[in-house]
């Protein structure tokens, strides 16, 4: 007889997962099943044990009434002395059918009924009992572990915490020791019922050969061979019941004597792995009930590939929430909640708010949707591309924040490759890439923020400074910007990153500036950006605060020498910038060229095309023949500007809550 391959894993007690759920409720179901087959089995067995009964009862009131012929005294029933010696004989007969049918009746009873009986009674409610103790701890368990998540992030009460933890070790260990014994119980029960179904047809076919045998003795040796291997087939299943028994209970007192740290949250030894592409637990989900009203769930989550999905429980599977291509995760202060982060799409207008139960969760979750959004998943060996790029980061990469240097004479780290790459600046030098030393010098520092100054920013508003205006409306009377009035275009963008660079006329130093910036945020969990808006005009590129209207920094179109847009990511894109060096006294100056990386509400190909026509009606100005054929070409607006998109600046808002976005960092 085979052994039974479907079980409840113990281990999987105490991490109630849903996959583990999803299997126990397949064992509820089939524990249903066998009680509602066991009450119909039962009604035939009774059934057929009154029949039997009524068979005895009425064999026995034919034999007596076989015997009553005689006393009738027929007035013409001279000469039926035969037939009365014969009734007799029949009665006797009967009599000894009746002694047989009664005795097999009872043997019915204590062999077939019964059996089946106490299976019912015995083990099916005990399966019902153990399921609404489970069910009542894990009630319990929901409840304290909503308590806790409530537990404040500031001021938080020492004493409410320490109650709190003990609360949610002690349910958790209620609920632990419930689905032990309710999984133990359903294993042992994949046994006891194949058992309790074999036993009864056992004992009535028993009952039938002895009612036989003693009846006639026609009885082929084929049935008591089936009825052996039968009792054989019975006796190993119970030794392997036993024997499943006991290896039960040995792993249960071994799960259960692990110390109280296991069950108590936020109590992680283990350090925090930055490397991972794959993530599965319990989170805490915010969901809007109303217009100003919040509610929290707690629901299964793992990743999936590139997507986020949630089981919850009872669910056969998991379903997609978001697809974690290309989007954007940051840290989150949310209704006074720890261990609080914010998932946003590649589009920005889906995001979510999930909460965290440790801050080693919290950190993992961070880190893996990091990893995941730069479909790490997608190359051959997607640990060791994990591993190898959050080593190279921590080599190759010394952000403004550290003066520290690499050693010199120390191998270069391998460059991380980010795919296919669209470009829209002038053509790439022919030839052999050049080495990453060769584009930035190693050690350089990264500037993680344009900070306006002070002094400047109240100058330029005492000055009766004009601030620019986003969506290229010009005075008449301003002689300065009349040059812009051919093409003026917005953009939504975050500012990752710039640092200085060896050159200006190769694009690879503008992936090579993309990956340093990136690489850096991942290293040092730099996820908060600013948003700006980025303003495209024919003479020069300007960077404007959006709640104040004031130019951050401005770039001349003749002072940008490369641009490029990512084509994995396509909502990265950067620029170098010329620019001039007088500290050794030259009249004019060496050159010095500086990296800007940016992340866009948009397509970074859209701002790059912005771009290269800018430089196009640039060079067009010169000649009058050349931009007159030029604006004959391009879509002109009403007002004699081109035509090229809607302002990308989104539905951005001054309030506090949006100062700071997360990148793809």
């Amino acid at each position: 007889m085979p052994a039974v391959h479907h079980k409840l894993l113990l281990e999987d007690a105490l991490q109630d997962s849903p996959q583990t759920r999803s299997l126990l409720s397949v064992f509820e179901e089939d524990a249903g099943n066998l009680t509602d087959y066991t009450n119909k089995l039962l009604q035939s067995m009774q059934r057929v044990y009154g029949a039997q009964s009524e068979m005895g009862l009425a064999t026995e009131q034919l034999s007596q009434q076989l015997l009553e012929y005689e006393k009738k005294n027929f007035a013409l029933g001279k000469g039926d002395e035969e037939v009365i010696i014969t009734l007799q004989n029949f009665a006797k007969t009967v009599g000894e059918l009746n002694a047989l049918h009664s005795e097999l009746a009872n043997q019915m009873a204590d062999s077939m009924v019964f059996p089946l009986i106490q299976f019912r009674e015995k083990d099916l409610t005990e399966i019902s009992t153990l399921k609404e103790i489970f069910s009542i701890a894990t009630d319990e368990h929901e409840a304290a572990m909503v308590r806790y998540s409530r537990l404040p992030k500031k001021k938080e009460n020492e004493k409410m915490k320490s109650d709190l933890v003990k609360e949610v070790a002690y349910t958790r260990r209620k609920q632990h020791q419930a689905s032990l014994q309710y999984y133990c119980a359903l294993n042992a029960l994949q046994y006891r019922k194949r058992v309790a179904m074999l036993e009864p047809m056992l004992g009535y076919t028993q009952a039938q050969v002895i009612f036989f045998k003693k009846g006639i003795e026609m009885v082929s040796k084929k049935v008591d061979n089936f009825l052996s291997s039968v009792s054989n087939m019975t006796q190993s299943i119970q030794n392997q019941l036993d024997t499943e028994a006991e290896s039960m209970r040995v792993s249960q007192k071994e799960l259960l004597s692990v110390e109280d740290t296991v069950y108590m949250p936020d109590k992680d030894t283990e350090p925090v792995n930055r490397t991972l592409i794959q993530k599965a637990g319990y989170l805490n989900i915010r969901n809007k009930t109303g217009l100003v009203t919040t509610a929290w769930d707690r629901l299964f989550f793992f990743t999936q590939g590139g997507n986020l999905m949630c089981q919850p429980r009872g669910a056969v599977a998991g379903g997609m929430v978001l697809d974690l291509d290309n989007s954007s995760v940051m840290a989150v202060d949310c209704e006074d909640r720890r261990y609080c982060f914010q998932i946003t799409s590649p589009s920005g207008k889906t995001s979510m708010i999930l909460q965290a139960e440790s801050k080693r969760e919290y950190e993992e979750w961070i880190c893996t949707v990091n990893n995941i959004s730069r479909q790490i998943y997608l190359t051959d060996n997607p640990e060791a591309v994990a591993i190898r790029l959050n080593q190279t980061a921590i080599q190759a990469v010394t952000p403004i924040t550290s003066f520290e240097k690499r050693p010199e004479g120390s191998p270069n780290p391998d460059r991380a490759k980010p795919g296919g790459v669209h470009t829209t600046g002038s053509s790439q030098n022919a030839g052999a890439a050049p080495e990453a030393d060769d584009l930035i010098a190693p050690g350089t520092p990264i500037q993680f923020d344009i900070m306006l100054p002070a002094s400047e920013f109240q100058d330029q508003n005492r000055a009766g400074g004009r601030r620019t205006n986003p969506f290229g409306e010009t005075d008449d009377d301003c002689s300065t910007e009349s040059d812009d009035s051919l093409l003026q275009q917005v953009f939504a963008v975050r500012f990752l990153g710039s640092m200085a660079v060896r050159c200006g006329n190769n694009q690879e130093v503008i992936y090579e500036a993309m990956r340093q910036v990136l690489a850096a945020r991942a290293i040092h969990n730099i996820f908060r950006t600013t948003e700006s808006h980025l303003m495209v005009t024919s003479s020069n590129l300007r960077l404007i605060d959006p709640q104040t209207q004031v130019t951050r920094i401005s770039f001349q179109l003749g002072e940008v020498t490369q641009f490029a847009a990512h084509q994995e990511n396509g909502r990265l894109m950067g620029f170098v910038v010329e620019g001039r060096d007088w500290g050794d006294g030259e009249e004019e100056g060496e050159p010095s060229f500086s990296a800007f990386v940016f992340e866009s509400n948009t397509e970074g190909e859209k701002v790059c095309y912005t771009i290269s026509l800018a430089k196009d009606i640039t060079e067009a100005k010169k000649d009058p023949e050349a931009l007159a054929q030029l604006m004959k070409n391009m879509p002109l607006t009403n007002d004699g500007k081109f035509l090229l998109l809607d302002a990308e600046t989104g539905d951005t808002t001054n309030g506090d809550g949006q100062e700071d976005l997360e990148s793809e960092a």
